[in-house]
């Protein structure tokens, strides 16, 4: 039976971890927060999240991370440059750290980030199997700021522990040790509509080099970063609307949340009758939406040849609030209390894709997480208001 934790045990979340590790005066240390207790038997859990460059991984992990509470921040009198963020429960690693090659490295060698041969695969595979053990380790940062690779920061287990980047699910040995994979998957169209509003719009970049640039990253990420898709228990797909026709821009979206079946303390999300097959279109007096409207679809699917349960969002809300409507129709959602994936959105109303099916998906996602943690720890995580 699974312990509710009160508030006593949230002034000694990762001491259980933290008391085992024995930190070195020479690289800077990641400081534990407070948060849950949790027993010295329990092993971290490992989430690994996969997406391209640019594609929202960041606000992916705001949006996870602040269900388990408190304000992701970089290791505590550590290197300004780290990317690496922890919170009360969480550790949310960047792969790029796992860079063998820095940036004129890659240069000299003719290979881009993308490639495996610019990758440490053996320290991601020892590093995360001795987190997922209990041990503290010494991870290195990769500066995203000089493209160079910088002293190692110790960092300790955390009860949940997130490793996010190009590669995730790229070795065998590093998937293996992971509880529950995501994949974030930005369709071509959007990548680039969105390139094109970042880069022009915000860099001057002209439409030819942002071109280009895809262009160039294009073979090694279908080679390398899209087939682990196929190796994830959910995909968050996001796609062109098909509620304009011909639309170029990119601004409303079509998101798909992919659900595998049959994933180890995971039960997808569904929409009015599990297994049935729904479009649904909301009422426009309980739900407030301008052009070009708001369309839902659930249903049974296959995904590379896997059973899985697709749930779809075409559109975008204008007023957060009322999609507590839309929540009164979802079920098996993970939430702890009827409004709480509303009250998650307009907490993080701010974070890019808030008004669409980013945001809805990748809070029901976090929700998920969190009972997937509760299952595997017979613990429980309180609500964060």
């Amino acid at each position: 039976m699974a312990a509710v934790m009160n508030t006593t045990a949230l002034s000694a979340s990762r001491s259980a971890f933290a008391s085992r590790s024995s930190f070195s005066t020479t690289p800077k240390s990641a400081a534990p927060k407070q948060g849950l207790a949790i027993t010295a038997e329990v092993k971290p859990v490992l989430i690994g999240l996969a997406a391209d460059s640019g594609c929202g991984k960041s606000t992916f992990m705001r949006r996870m991370t602040s269900v388990f509470g408190g304000d992701p921040t970089p290791p505590v009198g550590g290197n300004p440059d780290s990317n690496t963020l922890l919170s009360d429960l969480t550790t949310v690693v960047c792969l790029d750290d796992y860079h063998c090659l820095d940036r004129y490295g890659r240069k000299d060698a003719g290979v881009t980030a993308l490639a495996p041969e610019a990758q440490n695969f053996e320290l991601m595979y020892e590093q995360t199997k001795a987190i997922k053990e209990g041990k503290p380790i010494q991870k290195p940062i990769y500066n995203h700021v000089s493209g160079l690779l910088d002293p190692a920061e110790e960092i300790a287990p955390s009860p949940i522990y997130i490793i996010e980047g190009l590669h995730p699910f790229y070795d065998e040995r590093v998937r293996d040790l992971l509880d529950f994979k995501i994949y974030l998957d930005i369709s071509d169209e959007v990548k680039f509509a969105w390139k094109i509003q970042r880069d022009m719009a915000e860099r001057g970049h002209s439409l030819e080099s942002i071109q280009a640039s895809i262009e160039a990253r294009k073979p090694d990420f279908d080679a390398y970063i899209d087939p682990q898709k196929q190796m994830a228990d959910v995909v968050v797909q996001v796609l062109p609307t098909q509620l304009i026709p011909d639309d170029t821009e990119g601004k409303v979206l079509r998101v798909r949340l992919i659900q595998k079946e049959g994933v180890a303390n995971f039960d997808p999300s569904h929409l009015f009758d599990e297994g049935s097959t729904i479009s649904w279109i909301p009422c426009g007096r309980k739900l407030t939406c301008s052009y070009p409207g708001i369309k839902f679809f659930y249903g049974p699917d296959t995904y590379y040849g896997e059973e899985v349960s697709v749930l779809e969002m075409d559109g975008q809300f204008d007023k957060l609030e009322e999609l507590i409507y839309v929540e009164s129709h979802l079920s098996n959602t993970s939430s702890k209390f009827y409004g709480e994936i509303t009250q998650q959105m307009l907490k993080n109303s701010s974070f890019p894709g808030s008004n669409n099916g980013t945001g809805l998906f990748q809070t029901i996602i976090g929700l998920k997480v969190r009972s997937l943690y509760e299952a595997i720890t017979k613990t429980e995580v309180p609500a964060i208001a």
